[in-house]
């Protein structure tokens, strides 16, 4: 997949138009822990919270309200913002050497199959991409 930081405009607008994506559609930030997610989730009621964790870390995703705290081009046209805490043992590296929750989506352009290889990703994207 390709991921960038979910607070930085010039890498979100850079990450839509290099998979031409429709920027309305948002994206899905993936943390390393339930932690990391504590600034988008301080509005939600704590009674919500238990399904959450209880779900993570693992595929599913949730969709809760934006609280303030999302990016225009994270949550796209819609009014809550998808979160996972990822187990996956890469992603979730990298969302602790970050700090923080990292956008995630898949490594190909608006309506191709997704790339499944880096050699892949450096074919479709090229040097559009900052690293693989």
């Amino acid at each position: 997949g390709l991921s960038c930081d979910p607070d930085n405009d010039e890498a979100l607008a850079h990450l839509m138009r290099m998979k031409e994506r429709d920027p309305a559609k948002g994206v899905i930030l993936v943390a390393a822990s339930i932690q990391q997610f504590q600034p988008w989730l301080s509005q939600l009621p704590l009674a919500l919270h238990a399904p959450l964790a209880s779900s993570w870390p693992g595929p599913n995703t949730w969709l809760v309200p934006d609280n303030g705290r999302s990016h225009g081009l994270v949550r796209g046209a819609h009014q809550s913002v998808a979160l996972r805490v990822t187990d996956h043992p890469l992603m979730k590296a990298l969302c602790e050497a970050f700090g923080g929750p990292l956008v995630s989506t898949s490594a190909n352009r608006a309506g191709d199959p997704p790339a499944m290889s880096a050699d892949e990703v450096a074919t479709i994207f090229g040097e559009e991409v900052a690293a693989i």
